[in-house]
């Protein structure tokens, strides 16, 4: 009896300890992700923000229409992607947690103050959802 259960609690064991080691993307997943994230912020950086929205979850566009979603963005910040940084993976939820580093600058400069500034580093923190076979934007943060 006392066997049985010493094994029973070391199978238990071994079932945690499973359940707790951290989840990581193969290399062709993150490849795939750095490839989508790269992509919709080059949309950004062209301000073709329509492009930008076919990146979005499908039950996103399901919900949002393109032109609500273009009207979201201004055209007075010009952005230049840096980095990015997959810094979070859940497999079961299939999200991934990416920070892009971008140097974020006015396009006018209005103000000596802003011409003195000029670029400034910006990061921004994004969850990307795999569903359907493919990496998208979760806009619904």
């Amino acid at each position: 009896m006392a066997r049985s259960c010493y094994l029973l609690l070391l199978a238990l064991c071994a079932v945690f300890a499973g359940c707790s080691e951290p989840q990581t993307l193969s290399e062709k997943q993150r490849l795939a992700l750095e490839e989508r994230v790269a992509a919709r912020w080059q949309a950004l950086e062209s301000r073709d923000f329509e492009q930008a929205w076919e990146y979005t979850s499908p039950n996103y566009r399901a919900i949002f229409p393109k032109q609500l979603y273009v009207k979201k963005f201004s055209y007075a910040v010009k952005w230049e992607l840096t980095g990015i940084e997959i810094v979070n993976y859940d497999g079961a939820a299939a999200v991934a947690s990416v920070v892009t580093r971008v140097m974020s600058e006015p396009t006018k400069r209005t103000s000596t103050a802003s011409e003195l500034i000029g670029a400034t580093p910006t990061s921004f923190r994004e969850q990307w959802i795999f569903t359907e076979g493919q990496w998208w934007f979760s806009a619904n943060d």
